[in-house]
C-alpha cells in the first residue's frame, strides 16, 4: 500500500488502457528466483555436504548459561501453572483459605518436611525473579562478556538458594 501511494504521489505510474483500475509500474523488476528454488538449493547443498537433517541435543556442550536459560523457562511455566491451579482451587474447592491452612496443620508434617516443602515452593520464585533481573541487565546492554555471563549466573544461583532457604525457615 505504501508503494502504491508513493508511486501515485510521484507520478511514476501508468494506468492500463485495458484495465483502468490496474496500475503498471515502470520500475518493477521480476524476482530472480522463487522461495521454492532457494529452498531446493539449500537442501541440495546440505545433502551434498552430508549434513544431518537437524542438530541433535547430544552434540551441544552443556553450559551454565544454557542450563539457566532452560531453567528460567521451566520455572516460569511452573510458577504460572502453580498460580493458576491455586486460583482454580480457591474458586472451586469448598471452604476458605483458613480451612485449607488448618488441613495442612492437621497433617503434622514436622518442621523439617514443612521447611523442605516451603523451600520447594520458594526456590522457583526466587530463581525466576533473580534471573529475570539478570535478563533486564542484559536488555540494558550490560554483562554480555563470557566471564560476566558465568559470574552473574553463579550469583543468581547463590542468591536464589540463600533467599529460598531464608524464606523456608520463616
Amino acid at each position: 500500500m505504501a508503494l502504491l501511494l508513493r508511486s501515485l504521489t510521484r507520478g511514476r505510474h501508468i494506468v492500463s488502457a485495458h484495465h483502468p483500475t490496474c496500475i503498471l509500474y515502470r520500475h518493477a523488476v521480476p524476482m530472480g528466483t522463487s522461495a521454492k528454488d532457494e529452498m531446493q538449493k539449500f537442501w541440495d547443498k546440505n545433502t551434498q555436504l552430508k549434513r544431518p537433517l537437524s542438530p541433535h541435543i547430544t552434540i551441544y556442550g552443556w553450559s551454565v548459561p544454557m542450563m539457566m536459560s532452560i531453567s528460567h523457562r521451566g520455572t516460569g511455566i511452573a510458577l504460572s501453572s502453580g498460580i493458576s491451579l491455586f486460583a482454580l482451587s480457591a474458586l472451586f474447592l469448598p471452604g476458605d483459605f483458613s480451612s485449607h491452612l488448618d488441613l495442612i496443620r492437621s497433617l503434622s508434617l514436622g518442621p523439617v518436611l514443612l521447611s523442605a516443602a516451603k523451600f520447594t515452593l520458594a526456590f522457583p520464585f526466587t530463581y525466576h525473579s533473580y534471573n529475570g533481573m539478570r535478563h533486564l541487565m542484559w536488555d540494558a546492554g550490560k554483562g554480555f562478556g563470557i566471564p560476566d555471563v558465568y559470574r552473574s549466573g553463579y550469583t543468581v544461583l547463590a542468591m536464589s538458594f540463600l533467599t529460598a532457604a531464608v524464606l523456608a525457615v520463616l
